[in-house]
């Protein structure tokens, strides 16, 4: 091991056999943390090119169990968001392009810090669960061509071990590392073609276009390397999406939305995320149509009727969907204090107030607070008046507004003219090209 951390701190390409040896060893415990963290520092400061990326990331995978969905009929389309504030969209895309005939089997995560987890959202609805044996997730994808479900079984464990040592020894931050992070879980989560929403902006991992971009790239041609259908979309998440931010809140948006209400901003990039499994799933070849198809999906009802089968499948109460949930026994409208546009909404400060008001974890041992949150009345380009309401905060707890307020006031900046319109999707990845729209 000292050999291969020396190798990679004076700039080479670890060989096949030195990545797959360090993979095996830290997992099984024969090499130490601080052997492991000195190559990990390495590789944050030296880089890895793609195929030594690629390698790395089929090493993790085949640390651990395979998903075999080979009994679900069809090509099988998962997605994968890098993560952000208001983030609803797989609670809408996957009923989306399942009503359109293509099969949606997906594990998700959790929250920590300011992102939320799909998983933690699905869970505010009363009765769901989302820990679901292989079987019974197989049997729910081919009874209703949908399942939304924890990350089960002994999923890429050598990536569990490392992410564990990267987050506290300041090598979060490298591509190569988050690539094959998010690689080996998605690869070895078994579907046949995978979209990947790479957010960017202030309420993302990667801060910058340019960043994401790259990260779309690494991710893009990992997938591409192990023989699956994949593409990228980098999404805009400077402002959070949509209006609902908290677990229960963002259920019912969802709701909403695959009933054609939702917010106008989260409406469009779900049809675009949606087009562009369709595509990947063979729906049809022209993006368009695909477009056309998930729009219709909404428009007909078959989207909202797929994830009411779903939550009825896994186990929870479907009269949430309908009727809405259980109110936070506290809801306190913040007013802005001048009158002018909403020229920008951090959507960092927006998950860091959520997160005070008991709607995320900052440890992963925390409970959640699932009717705890943020409704947003106003969106970026609105034009507002002094003491008008900004946004509803949503808590059980007293002790918890003050701090919340602070943080999402400071979010907020009001100018005298109207900011430009923002772009909801940013550029297009694919094996071939970068597309920047």
């Amino acid at each position: 091991m000292y050999d291969v951390i020396n190798h990679k701190k004076h700039g080479g390409a670890l060989s096949d056999e030195e990545i797959r040896f360090f993979v095996s060893g830290f997992t099984h415990g024969e090499i130490p943390d601080y052997q492991a963290s000195a190559l990990l520092m390495a590789i944050c400061l030296q880089g890895m090119d793609e195929h030594e990326t690629a390698v790395l990331t089929d090493a993790m995978l085949h640390s651990g169990d395979i998903a075999d969905l080979s009994s679900i009929p069809g090509i099988k389309v998962d997605k994968h968001s890098t993560g952000g504030v208001g983030d609803k969209t797989s609670m809408i895309i996957g009923p989306i392009v399942s009503a359109c005939g293509v099969p949606v089997a997906k594990m998700s995560g959790r929250g920590l810090g300011f992102s939320g987890g799909t998983v933690d959202k699905l869970e505010s609805i009363p009765g769901l669960k989302t820990a679901i044996d292989p079987k019974r997730f197989l049997s729910i994808v081919c009874e209703t061509g949908i399942a939304i479900i924890g990350q089960s079984g002994n999923i890429a464990p050598a990536d569990k071990k490392l992410y564990a040592l990267r987050d506290v020894t300041a090598t979060v931050e490298s591509i190569p590392l988050i690539a094959s992070s998010i690689m080996s879980k998605k690869l070895a989560a078994g579907s046949d073609a995978i979209l990947l929403d790479v957010k960017t902006g202030s309420g993302a991992f990667m801060k910058t276009l340019e960043d994401s971009i790259s990260l779309a790239r690494a991710l893009v041609s990992i997938g591409v390397r192990s023989g699956r259908r994949v593409m990228a979309l980098v999404t805009e998440m400077d402002a959070p999406l949509g209006c609902a931010i908290g677990n229960a809140l963002e259920v019912e948006e969802a709701a909403s939305t695959l009933r054609g209400s939702g917010p106008e901003d989260l409406t469009a990039v779900c049809i675009e995320l949606a087009a562009y499994m369709l595509m990947l799933g063979g729906a049809a070849d022209d993006i368009a149509e695909c477009r056309a198809l998930s729009a219709g999906a909404i428009g007909s009802g078959r989207a909202y009727d797929k994830f009411c089968k779903m939550v009825a499948a896994m186990g929870g109460d479907v009269s949430v969907i309908k009727d809405g949930f259980a109110k936070a026994p506290l809801i306190s409208p913040l007013k802005v204090g001048k009158t002018g546009y909403i020229a920008r909404i951090d959507a960092e400060a927006c998950g860091m107030a959520a997160l005070a008001l008991g709607a995320g974890r900052v440890q992963k041992e925390d409970s959640i607070d699932y009717s705890a949150g943020i409704i947003l009345h106003k969106k970026p380009g609105d034009r507002v008046s002094a003491g008008e309401t900004f946004a509803f905060l949503h808590t059980s707890s007293g002790e918890r507004i003050r701090e919340a307020e602070d943080i999402l006031s400071g979010a907020v900046v009001i100018s005298e003219l109207p900011p430009p319109d923002m772009k909801t999707i940013l550029a297009i990845v694919s094996e071939k090209e970068v597309i920047k729209l």
